[in-house]
């Protein structure tokens, strides 16, 4: 006897491996076109500084 044909769209383990692979490489892609890490510690320095009264300037950004 022989064995049904897999469909196309079923799930099975390594399609949903592939498929967590693929979500966190798009989540990846939308931090890091957020501003990724960089922009988040300056946050924090922002908001600590901001805290304690202080004036924080801005981060200079490269001209081309």
């Amino acid at each position: 006897m022989e064995e049904p044909k897999l469909s196309p769209f079923k799930l099975t383990p390594s399609r949903i491996i592939l498929l967590i692979f693929g979500v966190l490489v798009l989540l990846i892609g939308i931090s890091t076109a957020m501003g990724g890490l960089n922009s988040y510690q300056e946050l924090k320095g922002a908001s600590a500084a901001a805290q304690n009264g202080e004036s924080v300037e801005p981060a200079s950004t490269p001209t081309p």
